[in-house]
């Protein structure tokens, strides 16, 4: 099984990197002979904003960067999203990168893991109602990081021991939907 990690913010200094490489080791802890964890980061990407004649509803991608997106997001089963709250939603390059896609996504189990103002709770709420259109699968999986800003002052974010407890509780519900 095939799980991305995909990045949900660009900004300089950012958070969600540190989270998205923590995620990763903790997986990877758990020794999973049939998981394959890979970070997708959109800093990376840099995928343009969308603005294709074509709604991506139609599986028409003319835009080569929608072409290539579409061949990492379909080598997905699942997906872990990590996404700061900003003004109590997701981050845009993370909607944007969404958005880029339709078919891609669907029938896939996805999870969350948010940090900011509530822990990053409303911009969970948003992301979900997106996913759930798009027809993702919602695992119920969800990671809302406390006191963030104060456990990233190094180059590493270390979870405590709920939320690399909370690691398990969201691969072994990614896996259970996946099979579905």
């Amino acid at each position: 099984m095939n799980i991305q990690i995909i990045v949900g913010s660009i900004r300089e200094g950012r958070i969600a990197i540190k989270v998205a490489n923590w995620l990763e080791r903790e997986i990877k802890k758990l020794e999973f002979s049939t998981l394959n964890i890979e970070v997708v980061d959109l800093q990376e990407w840099d995928l343009p904003f969308f603005a294709g004649k074509n709604s991506p509803a139609t599986g028409i991608y003319d835009q080569p960067k929608q072409q290539e997106w579409a061949k990492k997001i379909a080598s997905g089963d699942a997906f872990i999203f990590v996404t700061p709250e900003y003004n109590h939603g997701y981050s845009p390059v993370l909607k944007n990168a969404i958005d880029f896609l339709y078919k891609e996504w669907q029938a896939k189990p996805s999870a969350f893991v948010s940090y900011g103002g509530t822990n990053g709770s409303r911009s969970i709420d948003q992301i979900k109602q997106v996913c759930a259109f798009i027809g993702m699968i919602d695992s119920n999986a969800v990671i809302e990081l406390r006191d963030i800003f104060s456990r990233t002052k190094d180059d590493d974010f270390e979870g405590n021991e709920f939320d690399n407890k909370a690691v398990k509780s969201v691969i072994n519900k990614l896996i259970q939907y996946a099979n579905v």
